[in-house]
């Protein structure tokens, strides 16, 4: 059976169209056929998207400057490590800086990036696989350093479209052996939609009702800490913005993007950007401290990350660094699209990546 039979099975038996989010929900993390469950190769230049870590070791290493100035002897739980590299990362600089968590947790659903996890830290730090150490499910009291590298924006999300006067939801419906998007017939009710925008006719967008949830979540298991989310996103003014009128929802597939999550379900990623005011208001209303929202481009260079290439004395390496930096923090490449966002709990710090460019007065 496919994921296609199995989708339009639940569409049939349902009697009725499903909501995007649980299509998405279905085409990404089917126990069997999900695109997060399979065998392909997702991440780096041989998958289909390329993450920051993967671009640089710098990215985790900068990362791993800012965990040191907060972890104050707590542990490290990463959520969806990816190939394991950002992890790698963070740990030999953490190392290297004499500032070693005791344990480094992470949360992986995919058997496989599990065992992909477990290979590229026996390889890189066979000494501190110790260390780490994988969880199926949240621990009940955590005290210390959470991160969330391009996590959010793989939550299954509802998509929304504007039509006279009021948002209605599209589902999805399985009409001639084709998915297809269908108006529900019930108005959407959500808090989190701005009504003083005026929009117009047809404008439709994303709605992500996961992350809320998943904010509390962490705020009760954690005693004490820092979370970092770092994704690409923007603030809901620009979210919501009238040119943004068909949404944010995007697939990729072996680096090309398409608008179409109907084609080779569960074989391409489907993804939403963060609109991180959304995020802010969970985290405030749960009792989180935002801490600081800045983009990716400022968060590195509050960093030092231009250290790293200022120490390198072989030039062949110093025009690899270069070049890598300039993928990280360039406006045209990385630097702006993506943005950090700290929450934190009982902990009082300036943090180091904000204070070049702190952005939380535009959430």
């Amino acid at each position: 059976m496919s994921l296609e039979n199995i989708i339009s099975k639940s569409i049939k038996d349902n009697n009725h169209p499903i909501g995007f989010d649980v299509f998405m929900n279905l085409a990404l993390y089917h126990q069997e056929f999900g695109y997060y469950r399979s065998n392909k190769t997702i991440f780096g230049h041989k998958g289909d998207f390329i993450t920051s870590p993967e671009v640089s070791d710098l990215f985790g290493f900068s990362l791993a400057k800012q965990c040191k100035q907060v972890l104050n002897d707590g542990d490290i739980l990463e959520f969806g490590a990816g190939s394991g590299i950002l992890a790698a990362q963070v740990l030999f600089e953490l190392g290297r800086l004499e500032s070693l968590p005791k344990k480094y947790y992470i949360i992986e659903l995919s058997a496989q990036l599990r065992e992909t996890q477990k290979d590229t830290l026996k390889k890189v730090l066979p000494e501190l696989i110790g260390r780490v150490e994988w969880l199926t499910e949240l621990p009940k009291k955590f005290k210390g350093i959470v991160i969330a590298n391009e996590v959010l924006d793989a939550f299954p999300v509802k998509r929304i479209r504007y039509s006279s006067g009021n948002f209605y939801e599209l589902g999805v419906n399985f009409i001639d052996e084709k998915f297809k998007w269908e108006r529900l017939k019930v108005p959407f009710a959500n808090s989190n939609i701005p009504f003083s925008m005026n929009f117009q006719e047809g404008y439709t967008t994303e709605i992500n009702l996961q992350s809320g949830a998943w904010v509390h979540s962490l705020f009760d298991l954690m005693t004490e800490g820092t979370v970092f989310l770092i994704d690409y996103g923007m603030t809901e003014a620009e979210y919501f913005h009238p040119q943004r009128s068909q949404g944010t929802l995007k697939c990729f597939s072996k680096h090309k993007s398409n608008n179409d999550p109907f084609s080779d379900i569960g074989s391409q990623d489907i993804t939403a950007s963060v609109n991180f005011s959304n995020v802010a208001r969970s985290a405030k209303e749960c009792g989180f401290e935002v801490a600081g929202y800045t983009t990716q481009s400022m968060f590195l260079i509050s960093l030092g990350i231009e250290n790293y290439l200022k120490n390198e004395e072989n030039e062949e390496k110093k025009v690899k660094i270069a070049q890598e930096i300039k993928q990280l923090v360039l406006p045209g490449a990385m630097g702006e699209v993506f943005k950090v966002m700290a929450l934190s709990k009982k902990q009082s710090v300036k943090l180091d990546g904000f204070k070049e460019l702190d952005l939380r007065g535009r959430l």
